[in-house]
């Protein structure tokens, strides 16, 4: 548990954007756990893999604003179809965030823009200061 910790805080890049992966690290089904630096304030964060494509969501339920993962880094449904609050049962879209079932049935997670550079994913803070 320790080395994860130790390897979310080597991401942290500035305050406006964090390294979450290589290319081609985080397989298709599987997420990644990561910390992004805001206003000085450090803000977990995930990234899924969702058939062959890479999202991020800040990891904060919008119906209660807790972690949505219950066991580490466990954000998808057995099928991998859904991100899913672990609290409440909440379901989500992967591709884009919104809420599909469960409250808060059409809000939408707070998205984390992803961009590469070389072979590095890396992670952008919103726009959106309601996100945060």
């Amino acid at each position: 548990m320790l080395q994860n910790v130790t390897l979310i805080v080597e991401a942290l890049v500035t305050d406006t954007e964090a390294i979450v992966a290589r290319v081609g690290e985080i397989p298709p089904g599987q997420t990644k756990k990561f910390m992004l630096l805001v206003d000085g304030r450090e803000t977990e964060c995930f990234a899924v893999n969702y058939e062959g494509r890479l999202f991020a969501y800040v990891n904060r339920c919008r119906h209660v604003p807790m972690a949505m993962d219950w066991i580490d880094n466990q954000f998808l449904t057995e099928d991998g179809r859904y991100i899913l609050c672990a609290t409440h049962g909440a379901a989500f879209e992967p591709e884009s965030g919104e809420c599909i079932f469960g409250p808060p049935c059409g809000k939408f997670l707070a998205r984390v823009p992803l961009s590469i550079d070389n072979d590095q994913v890396i992670a952008h803070r919103p726009l959106d200061e309601e996100d945060w």
